[in-house]
């Protein structure tokens, strides 16, 4: 077995697109904290974990894939687990919906989703016996727009792709008065996607109540407009001491953040050839998450869809962990990214990955399209 998976991680499978050392990192925890503010972050945590509903997701030691690689620990943080959504997203539009319903009452929400978080504004538009309206593009699966009209969702499915259900979600938003609750900023709609950041900070202080966080060494973040990645950054600002490398993973034919980085502004993506990675499918960074990854990312890598199949077959297959794992196509960009790095000894180095170094991964989905989570299992089944 062990000289098997020696070969199948070996494979051609599991490479790096592109890979970006960015030159302006100047990580500054002050400057990061105004951007998503602690009192944000404090009442996130507070609330999230007062929700009857609310425990802790698995953080799970991939053993097995650790010992082929050689390092000190890998950890994978398993958000299949988070309430019935199955996503991390489930945290920061739930949050921000509490927020805003706060402050205003009768009020009916709406957002532009890829999937997951149109189903956290759902759910917690659902919990306050609020009206939801999500809007979605053509390439959202069925059995998505099913589980967001589950929750009592009015789904409106768009012409185009994300962009354009979010340009809809917005012309519709504004001429019936309903309230946004979207995890993308723009001039003049800030505070929102400050909210539903601050709600996937309370993953950080999971895993810092259950191992030592001045241990991790490097951390892999999945970017789509890059919300959770700076959540997760600003997370470590606020309750860890220690800052080790974050390195932003993002598919090769939505590389926002990684082309922003480059050219030292945000930069738009013009999406021709959609990813498997459904949720990471974005052309554009969120500017208040650009604020902060633009100074706090070590590192940009970019990856093709070949090896995520193959990755949620090891998962699922306890292949890489004594546990068998439910991860989606948006889960293992992370792993195939680390992978991958261990094939490139020059990226190895780069990043200082070593015996020594504690890696932290995020899970960041589970099983939330089952016939998507079926059909890549299947393939990938046949490749390991």
């Amino acid at each position: 077995m062990l000289l098997y998976m020696k070969i199948l991680l070996k494979k051609d499978l599991w490479t790096i697109s592109s890979f970006l050392e960015n030159k302006q990192y100047n990580f500054d925890k002050e400057n990061i904290l105004t951007h998503l503010p602690e009192k944000f972050i404090e009442e996130a945590i507070k609330v999230i974990s007062s929700w009857k509903c609310y425990s802790p997701t698995p953080l799970i030691k991939l053993n097995k894939l650790n010992k082929e690689l050689n390092l000190k620990n890998i950890y994978y943080k398993d958000e299949d687990k988070r309430f019935d959504l199955k996503s991390f997203k489930a945290l920061g539009g739930a949050f921000a919906v509490y927020k805003i319903a706060n402050e205003k009452k009768n009020i009916t929400v709406s957002t532009a989703t890829a999937g997951n978080h149109g189903r956290s504004v759902a759910w917690g538009a659902q919990r306050l016996g609020l009206r939801s309206k999500i809007f979605i593009s053509e390439n959202v699966s069925e059995s998505r727009a099913t589980a967001m009209k589950d929750l009592g969702a009015d789904v409106i499915r768009v012409k185009g792709n994300y962009d354009d259900s979010l340009k809809e979600c917005i012309e519709q938003s504004d001429k019936n008065n309903w309230e946004i609750v979207q995890d993308v900023s723009w001039e003049g709609y800030k505070e929102v996607p400050k909210l539903i950041m601050a709600g996937y900070t309370i993953m950080i202080k999971e895993i810092m109540d259950e191992i030592d966080s001045n241990s991790i060494t490097h951390v892999f973040l999945q970017a789509g407009v890059g919300g959770m990645a700076a959540a997760m950054i600003a997370g470590f600002a606020k309750l860890s001491n220690n800052i080790p490398k974050f390195i932003v993973v993002e598919p090769t034919n939505a590389d926002c953040v990684f082309q922003s980085i480059q050219n030292k502004k945000p930069t738009r993506v013009n999406i021709v050839k959609e990813t498997v990675m459904g949720g990471m499918s974005c052309g554009d960074v969120s500017s208040i998450a650009w604020e902060i990854l633009k100074n706090s990312a070590n590192y940009c890598l970019t990856i093709p869809d070949k090896a995520i199949s193959t990755a949620v077959a090891l998962l699922a297959e306890s292949r890489l962990s004594n546990k068998k794992i439910i991860g989606g196509e948006c889960a293992v960009p992370g792993l195939i990214a680390l992978i991958g790095s261990f094939n490139n000894k020059e990226y190895f180095d780069k990043l200082k990955l070593n015996s020594e170094s504690n890696v932290l991964l995020f899970g960041c989905e589970g099983l939330t399209d089952k016939a998507m989570y079926e059909k890549l299992l299947s393939d990938g089944l046949k490749q390991i």
